[in-house]
């Protein structure tokens, strides 16, 4: 392409995912909203059957179209310091991710762009594949996996974890019904 190179511009956005935000229950309403609103919205949510009272809580993936869990964490006992999270559960729940790529949606959401992607794993593929085709993907990225995000997307967009960013994204993205 020579000097004029055109620089492409990825349809994705991580919103940030610190301490004091709840980046899961902010992906949970704008997937409900989207769907409501008639917008074809797919992929996966985490979810805490338990709820979140202790580090070893089941952690539950949530296909957004079907409803089907995904159990993503392995019970270690309360002495372990291992990490619970289970890569064959993730690979499982990939699935989604791919159907949504033949599905071509108005919008992705992936419920995380963690530890597992950061180290080349986790749904990095069905990542690439998303934002290779022009779909639009919406997750979530903490602070520690923030250069990890921006060497995969090449600087995608990091949105503050509020509903106002997160909408702004959404309408420049998607247009103004958005």
């Amino acid at each position: 392409m020579g000097e004029q190179e055109s620089a492409v511009t990825l349809r994705a956005a991580a919103i940030e995912a610190g301490d004091s935000s709840d980046a899961d229950a902010l992906l949970a309403g704008v997937a409900a909203r989207m769907q409501r609103e008639g917008w074809r919205v797919r992929g996966l949510l985490m979810t805490y059957p338990d709820g979140r009272q202790t580090c070893a809580a089941p952690m539950v993936l949530v296909d957004l179209q079907t409803q089907q869990p995904y159990l993503v964490s392995q019970s270690l006992g309360s002495g372990s310091n291992g990490c619970r999270v289970d890569p064959q559960g993730f690979a499982r729940a990939s699935e989604v991710l791919r159907h949504a790529l033949d599905e071509a949606p108005d919008l992705v959401i992936c419920n995380r762009f963690g530890g597992l992607e950061a180290a080349g794993g986790g749904f990095c593929q069905e990542l690439l594949a998303l934002l290779s085709s022009d779909l639009p993907v919406l997750t979530a990225v903490s602070p520690r996996y923030r250069d990890a995000w921006d060497a995969f997307t090449g600087g995608a967009t990091v949105l503050p974890a509020r509903d106002d960013a997160i909408a702004a994204w959404l309408e420049q993205t998607l247009g103004e019904r958005a």
